[in-house]
């Protein structure tokens, strides 16, 4: 594997998937798979933080070439990110291999 890749993957609140989609998109991230999940949290958390926790969630994973996951990351913290109704949470893990994707 020539190219380097990493997932990027964010946890939102219930609705704010397609705003993460369509900001990765516009910085150059192809597609994504979304997931419907659930949080969990205390009221400890919520006074500590001035955050009221939403059980329903929403996980995004997107794929991207190394070179681009700090804009694609940037950009989805814009629009979605902790201090942002949608309350999200944002981070990558590289990828050791990428095998059925076509990658132009």
């Amino acid at each position: 594997m020539a190219e380097k890749y990493e997932v990027i993957i964010i946890i939102v609140n219930e609705g704010y998937s397609e705003v993460v989609m369509n900001a990765a998109r516009e910085s150059g991230a192809r597609g994504g798979t979304i997931a419907h999940a659930r949080g969990t949290g205390t009221k400890e958390m919520e006074k500590k933080y001035g955050i009221v926790i939403t059980p329903q969630k929403e996980m995004i994973y997107i794929l991207v070439n190394t070179k681009i996951r700090d804009q694609v990351m940037s950009a989805i913290n814009k629009v979605a990110g902790v201090d942002t109704k949608g309350q999200g949470i944002i981070f990558s893990l590289p990828v050791n291999d990428v095998s059925g994707l076509k990658f132009d």
